[in-house]
C-alpha cells in the first residue's frame, strides 16, 4: 500500500496514511487516460457551428449569363462555392458530439490518474480543512502553508461553502467534490490535495 504523508493545515507533517493498492497504486494505463479524456472533450463541446450550403446563402436566383456565346465559363448560380457570397461545401451544421465509454475503462482510468498523482509526488492529503471564516486570504494561507505554487485541484467529502467561498477567486486553484471529480481534472492540475475523508471516500466508492 502505499504511504502518504498526512498535513495540517499549518503545513506540519502529522503522521502518514496508507491508501488502498487498487486505487492509490495501480500501473497507470495511457490507453485508457487518453480515451477517459477525449471523451470528456467531446462531451464538453456544444456542436453550436454553423454555416450556410449553396442551397441555403440568399440570391443567386437568376443565371448571371447566358450559357454559350460570352466567352466565359458556363455557370448556373452566383451562390457557388466558387463564387464570393457562395455557400460552404460541405457546410458544418449542429450537432452532437457526446459519447460514452463502458464503465470499467471510466473506472480504470479514474484509478490510473488517482495512482500517477501519488507516483509523481503531487498528492497532499490533509487532515482535515476547516477554515475560520470564508475568506480568500484563509484559504492563500493554508496554501502557502502547503508550499502549492502552482496548479491545484482541492477536493472534499462534500459541500463545504466557507472553503467554497474561500477558494473560488485564487487563480489556479479549482474546488471538487468526491462526486464531481473527474480524470480530466485530475490530470488537468499539477498538484492533487485531498481530505483525509474524501480520500477514505474516493476508496469506498471505487473498490
Amino acid at each position: 500500500m502505499p504511504k502518504v504523508a498526512l498535513y495540517n493545515i499549518d503545513g506540519s507533517s502529522v503522521g502518514e496514511i496508507e491508501l488502498k493498492d487498487d486505487i492509490f497504486g495501480i500501473e497507470v494505463n495511457k490507453d485508457v487516460l487518453y480515451q477517459v479524456t477525449k471523451m470528456q472533450l467531446a462531451n464538453k463541446r456544444q456542436g453550436t457551428q454553423s454555416a450556410l450550403t449553396r442551397a441555403e446563402v440568399r440570391g443567386g436566383g437568376i443565371k448571371p449569363w447566358r450559357q454559350k456565346g460570352t466567352g466565359r465559363a458556363r455557370v448556373g448560380s452566383t451562390r457557388s462555392p466558387l463564387w464570393t457570397k457562395g455557400g460552404i461545401v460541405f457546410a458544418p451544421k449542429p450537432r452532437d458530439y457526446s459519447y460514452t465509454l463502458p464503465k470499467k475503462i471510466r473506472r480504470l482510468a479514474m484509478k490510473s490518474a488517482l495512482s500517477s498523482k501519488v507516483q509523481e509526488n503531487s498528492i497532499i492529503v490533509m487532515e482535515s480543512l476547516a477554515l475560520p471564516e470564508a475568506k480568500t486570504r484563509e484559504m492563500a494561507k493554508v496554501l502557502k502553508n502547503l508550499n502549492v505554487n502552482k496548479k491545484a485541484l482541492l477536493v472534499l467529502p462534500g459541500k463545504d461553502e466557507t472553503v467554497e467561498r474561500a477558494a473560488r477567486n485564487i487563480p489556479g486553484v479549482k474546488l471538487a467534490f468526491v462526486n464531481t471529480l473527474n480524470v480530466l481534472d485530475i490530470l488537468n492540475y499539477d498538484q492533487f490535495i485531498i481530505t483525509q475523508d474524501a480520500a477514505r471516500l474516493v476508496e469506498e466508492v471505487y473498490a
